[in-house]
């Protein structure tokens, strides 16, 4: 750890006389740009972080300074204290900005950005300890009357004890990494004669991700829709919230397409479980940016799940709803402003959808893909936006998490939100690594999205006819040009009219595969 005691508190913001005026960036590629387009437009210096993968990156180029700080391996670099730390007193910052991923929650980390003089944009240390535990968390939201999935604490317990509680619950049941996230230490048990074994198994993985080895149990939520609340808090006791996202299209727990505002909410329920979400982050004493989750049942009953003590990667379609830059309400609170705006000001606009851009196979069990970005071509028209860490040239490498881009769209009703991410879908070329694109739009054109019935196991459960559909598409319009190209020809009209019909430009973009064939993304 850094000399907190020589350092100080230089970088101490005494009521509002100083404000933050150089921020390093705790973080990569996508997120990283897009803190450095808010802190440009704030006047507000940069400071980038980069390991040896990420010396050509974007995030490097974008801000206006750069410090190397370790070897590709992320817990050599990214995942550093010390290392980011020093960097950040170094090179002169009033602030460290930690996006989302790596260190963002570690309120290790937090405490100790603190402690070495400088300003931490996001919630306290406590606070983030106190919402990084989901047993503390699940136990002090029960004390106050939040609701929660039914689930018991088994930590030292005997397996026949267990195996009681798991039957009084009722099965199928989920097993939880209480430490953990993305769903990491995360097992469904739907027999009694499965349970210990998923326990042991979920303990081991826990322990690898998190350094803990807690886990509980509670009651599997069939189906559920997965529904989250962005909250604002700011120092001076002032709490809202900016509506809903639906991020109910996942593939192993993580989300890869939301939207805004969810089709499964009414007016009165949606202030009901926004109040609900003001009042988890009260209880908490939680201030800054912050996204309490809930799950959705079939009844219309909610559950609080956990609070995301950062700002989330779906942040964009409530930014394009709001019309709100979250990442400088960050610094805002940060710097000890006051919120700008109440409750009854905040209102939506439109619909937006958020798609995240992968490097990974959708029609493989999305397997990673690295190499380099050998073309990038992205879509763009009103309403459209693309978040991005990659340029042509650009690394997607195997150290780090695999997504590329977010792109998103806004529209004035939810329909034309589908099919205008549809179309940018289609326009979005990548060429040198899989992408998801292709898997998306087979999601986007799905008779559930497109009536917004949609849940948390929508892709596991229809996974094989997603991955085909697609490739059964190209096919079908494959054969329907050869045949109209044959048609013409008889008719001495040898060359196709594309002004008519254009199946290429349907399918989308296409990927080179090798020397001697092409693959529709």
């Amino acid at each position: 750890m850094l000399n907190s005691v020589f350092l100080g508190c230089r970088n101490k913001i005494q009521g509002k006389d100083k404000l933050i005026k150089k921020v390093l960036i705790a973080n990569r590629s996508e997120i990283a740009c897009r803190i450095i387009k808010s802190c440009k437009a704030m006047g507000i210096e940069t400071v980038a972080i980069y390991s040896d993968a990420d010396a050509n990156a974007l995030h490097v180029k974008s801000a206006d300074f750069a410090e190397h700080i370790g070897e590709s391996e992320a817990k050599k670099s990214y995942l550093d204290m010390d290392k980011v730390i020093r960097a950040a007193v170094e090179s002169g910052c009033d602030a460290v900005h930690p996006g989302y991923g790596f260190l963002s929650e570690n309120h290790e980390f937090n405490r100790k950005v603190r402690q070495n003089g400088l300003i931490f944009i996001g919630p306290s240390a406590e606070s983030m300890e106190l919402m990084g535990s989901k047993t503390s968390s699940r136990t002090l939201m029960i004390e106050h009357g939040i609701p929660v999935v039914p689930g018991m604490f088994i930590d030292k317990l005997e397996e026949s004890k267990i195996a009681e509680l798991a039957d009084e619950i009722g099965y199928p049941i989920l097993i939880k990494a209480a430490a953990g996230g993305g769903g990491k230490g995360m097992r469904v048990v739907r027999a009694s004669n499965e349970l210990i074994s998923a326990i042991e198994s979920a303990r081991r993985e826990s322990m690898s991700a998190f350094g803990s080895d807690e886990v509980f149990i509670e009651k599997y939520v069939e189906n559920p829709r997965h529904i989250e609340f962005q909250i604002a808090a700011d120092q001076h006791g002032n709490i809202v919230h900016l509506f809903e996202r639906e991020c109910s299209i996942q593939r192993r727990h993580q989300k890869i397409i939301e939207e805004t505002p969810s089709t499964a909410l009414t007016k009165d329920l949606r202030e009901k479980m926004g109040e609900v979400a003001k009042k988890v982050c009260q209880v908490a004493n939680y201030n800054n940016l912050g996204t309490v989750e809930f799950l959705f049942d079939n009844s219309g009953n909610f559950y609080f799940l956990e609070v995301n003590a950062r700002i989330q990667v779906e942040h964009p379609i409530t930014e394009e709803t709001t019309g709100i830059d979250l990442v400088k309400l960050q610094i805002d609170i940060a710097n000890d402003l006051p919120l700008p705006f109440e409750q009854n000001d905040l209102k939506q606009t439109g619909h937006a959808i958020e798609c995240r851009i992968y490097a990974e196979d959708g029609d493989n069990d999305f397997l990673p893909s690295s190499g380099k970005i050998l073309m990038l071509k992205t879509p763009v028209g009103e309403g459209v936006r693309y978040d991005s860490g990659i340029e042509t040239g650009s690394d997607a490498t195997i150290y780090y998490d695999p997504i590329l881009a977010k792109l998103i769209v806004h529209a004035n009703d939810r329909e034309s939100a589908r099919l205008k991410m549809i179309a940018a879908l289609k326009s979005n070329v990548i060429l040198g690594v899989k992408t998801s694109i292709n898997f998306m739009i087979a999601c986007l054109e799905s008779d559930e999205f497109k009536s917004g019935d949609t849940y948390t196991s929508f892709i596991a459960l229809n996974y094989e006819k997603l991955k085909n559909y697609r490739q059964d598409k190209l096919l079908n319009l494959g054969l329907a040009t050869a045949n109209q190209y044959l048609h013409d020809a008889q008719a001495s009209q040898i060359i196709y009219d594309y002004s008519k019909s254009n199946p290429w430009l349907e399918m989308g973009n296409w990927e080179i595969c090798s020397k001697y064939e092409a693959r529709s993304l």
